[in-house]
């Protein structure tokens, strides 16, 4: 009776072991899977986040204007433009 109590008692804790073992082995995957997303969006945030302050600037935007489109834009103020019309790839304001 005593073997037969030992036997099952260290076949319970191997199987017990073995389950423990496979669901923490999950969750470390999936903590894994976590952390690499983590860092992926991190770095697309400071890709964005560079973007945002190097193009929202009023002195790098002028500056751009200048160097690429020099007078293909023209200045209106809001309280003036009624309507916009587009004739022939040309901005019409009325």
């Amino acid at each position: 009776m005593k073997k037969i109590f030992v036997f099952l008692s260290i076949f319970f804790l191997l199987l017990f072991t073995s389950i423990i073992k496979n669901s923490t082995k999950k969750i470390e995957q999936k903590i894994y899977n976590m952390k690499e997303n983590i860092s992926i969006l991190k770095i697309q945030y400071e890709i964005v986040k560079l973007d945002h302050d190097y193009l929202t600037s009023p002195s790098k935007l002028s500056a751009f204007k200048k160097k690429y489109f020099k007078d293909e834009f023209n200045h209106f103020e809001i309280s003036n433009v009624k309507k916009i019309n587009i004739k022939d790839n040309n901005l019409i304001n009325n």
